[in-house]
This record gives structure tokens, sequence and C-alpha cells, in this order.
């Protein structure tokens, strides 16, 4: 799972960023408002949290226009305002969630697990599944049938995009940009290399072919 964080706020930033990954969460931050609408844009992130008050374009502003775009990833705020309006604002701006400051580190892991399951994008158990085919967030590895693929770190997390958006066209540049990120010094013809790979280890299980090629755009995960 990937959750990007906005906020400007260093000392809060790195609490929050390091408490998520220490929860096994793969986490992208900045500080700036108009440089996470870029970044959310891409639709790379399983989750957002987004401080309201921002350098730039403010949390609110990233969330409408999120939404005016049709993009349903579930959002986060955080905010020292705790006033009922404030609150009203920012769920009518299209906002899943509101957690004010100061907040404890228990809630706000229970808040993104809440947004997570309520998106359909994690199990009860912290799996994840699709045509037979399984992915456990929590062992991060695949499996068939309760035989486990042996995923490496990065095949792993291709599959674990692909079945977050099953039956969804990926682009080349959605998938390197969320495996590999966007200072990657590789190249975005590592995507297909790494689909072969992915590929290999669902053969023998003869779920290979769940992975599909859609020409011109990308790959999809989607049973024939």
């Amino acid at each position: 799972m990937k959750i990007l964080v906005v906020e400007d706020d260093k000392a809060l930033r790195e609490v929050v960023v390091a408490v998520l990954q220490e929860d096994n969460y793969i986490v992208e931050q900045t500080d700036s408002g108009d440089e996470g609408l870029y970044m959310a844009e891409q639709g790379i992130y399983d989750v957002l949290i987004l401080d309201i008050m921002l350098p730039g374009l403010s949390g609110l502003g990233i969330v409408k226009s999120l939404r005016s775009n049709a993009m349903s990833v579930p959002i986060l705020l955080l905010t020292a305002k705790d006033s009922v309006e404030d609150r009203v604002l920012g769920l009518e701006a299209g906002a899943d969630d509101y957690l004010v400051k100061p907040f404890a580190v228990p809630e706000l892991l229970a808040r993104v697990k809440a947004l997570l399951r309520r998106s359909g994008n994690l199990g009860k158990e912290g799996d994840l599944s699709y045509g037979g085919v399984s992915v456990n967030t929590k062992l991060r590895d695949g499996f068939v049938a309760g035989t486990a693929l042996q995923l490496t770190v990065k095949e792993y997390e291709l599959l674990e995009f692909l079945v977050i958006n099953s039956e969804q066209i990926l682009t080349r540049e959605q998938i390197f940009d969320r495996i590999w990120g966007f200072e990657s010094e590789t190249t975005q013809g590592i995507v297909d290399l790494y689909v072969h790979y992915l590929r290999k280890k669902l053969a023998p299980f003869r779920r290979d072919n769940i992975i599909q090629t859609v020409r011109g755009a990308g790959f999809m995960l989607k049973e024939k």
C-alpha cells in the first residue's frame, strides 16, 4: 500500500511518515500543496493524508481539484482547526475523514486502515484478492490456492498494485511511478520486464494470463 503525505510541518511530517513506514506502508511526502496535487494526480496512491494549511494550494484545494476530475482516492485531512464548520467544509469538499492535531498515533493508523477497508482495498486480515490470486500485505507476498509465490519486493509491489486496481487499465507510466518512483534512474521498459517475471511465477498455477496486456495503453488484471 502506498500513501502520500502532504504536510508543511517538517517535524510532524517526519513522525507521520515514520509511523506509517513502521506499519509497512510505502510513503512519499511533500511540504507543498502544488507539488502534492501534481503527485496525487498521477493516480498511484491508495490513501492521501493532507494538511489543510499548506504553502501554495491548500489541502481543501487539492481535494476539490481531485474530486472535480473524478479521482476517488481516499483522503484524510489533518488540521489544527477543530470547529464544526471547518470539519463540514472539509467533508463537503470531498474528503473522507478528518483528524484534528494533535492526534494519537494509534488513531491515525486506525483511520488509515478504515479508509482502506471502506474503499475495498484491504480485507480484515490485511489481504487483497482477485481471480484466485491473493496478496497478503503483512507478509508482503502473493498466494495462489494457499501456496506462496515467493515474490521479490518489486514483484510483490507490482502484483499488489494490479490487484488493488483489478479490471482497470494501468499505464506503464503509472506502474513505473508507483513501483520505482518519479526520480528513478531506470526506464519504463523495466515495467514490461517485471510483468514477465510475475507472469512466470503465476504460470505453474495457470494464472499467468490473468495479467492482460492492453495494446497502446498498459496492463490490467482481468480474468478472460
